[in-house]
């Protein structure tokens, strides 16, 4: 099966590169899963139920998130009643959402995603995000339950995130890193079948301080005072992400490639599709 991740959407412009050319891509590669981190989705912070909803309907099958996830508050009330979004699996029990789910991809393949917030630098008061995908893995096996297996580990550490998926090397189709928002060159995959990336990048504008306005980013490390609140920034974006071809015998990942297409990074696609 043919499996697309994209990175973080940031902002107004992050949507439309990836609602503009997502459905493309999807119809000329024969794309089977498409995953989308969209916890920056709204102005930078955060996403609505609309666009959500605008993303699914692009072709997404699941939308991911991170640390941001509750900027909008209105997630708290739809995190509940939207299967195909999840939040952090690793935060406490009792918090409104799912952290893992199993979908079915247009070719009936079973997929399981599951989304971990790292804790290096980033949320030490978080459940062990390596003891946290232990346990969904003696629920759900790849090979017996599923075909197909995807972590998106959101965390700053590099560290953290190839030990991580070292851990699951041979248990997982895919992991890769989202927060960081600028796209690595260590895509691979480990000896146990595992494809891997520290991180995907995101979909946004990278003439910007991490897609968002570099004035007022600027400004905070001169003074350290701030002028105003970080506003997404506006210009041409890029679709930034992963593909991977999964074995439909054994759910290891046979090849993997990056994705970028618009805005300021070089064009890469996969030679393969």
């Amino acid at each position: 099966m043919r499996l697309l991740f994209l990175g973080d959407m940031v902002g107004r412009t992050g949507r439309k590169v990836v609602f503009d050319k997502l459905p493309g891509l999807i119809a000329d590669h024969g794309i089977d899963f498409v995953i989308v981190n969209g916890e920056n989705a709204a102005g930078g912070f955060g996403i609505t139920e609309p666009i959500l909803e605008e993303t699914l309907d692009a072709g997404a099958d699941v939308v991911t998130t991170g640390n941001h996830v509750w900027d909008q508050r209105e997630a708290l009330v739809f995190a509940g009643r939207q299967e195909r979004f999840l939040r952090p699996a690793n935060y406490p029990q009792g918090t409104p959402g799912r952290g893992m789910g199993v979908y079915e991809a247009r070719n009936g393949a079973r997929v399981m995603v599951s989304n971990i917030l790292g804790r290096v630098f980033m949320a030490p008061d978080l459940d062990d995000p390596f003891g946290c995908a232990e346990r969904q893995l003696e629920q759900v096996q790849l090979g017996r339950d599923v075909d197909c297996l995807v972590f998106d580990f959101h965390a700053e550490a590099t560290s953290e995130k190839v030990s991580f998926a070292h851990f699951v090397d041979g248990r997982a189709s895919l992991v890769v890193g989202t927060h960081t928002h600028v796209p690595t060159a260590d895509h691979m995959i480990f000896d146990g079948g595992t494809a891997y990336l520290s991180d995907a990048g995101m979909c946004g504008d990278y003439s910007a301080s991490l897609g968002m306005e570099k004035e007022e980013a600027i400004n905070r490390f001169l003074t350290k005072i701030p002028k105003g609140r970080f506003e997404a920034a506006g210009g041409p974006a890029t679709l930034c992400g992963l593909a991977v071809e999964v074995s439909d015998r054994t759910g290891l990942a046979e090849k993997v490639a990056p994705l970028r297409l618009g805005g300021r990074l070089e064009r890469t696609m996969p030679d393969w599709w």
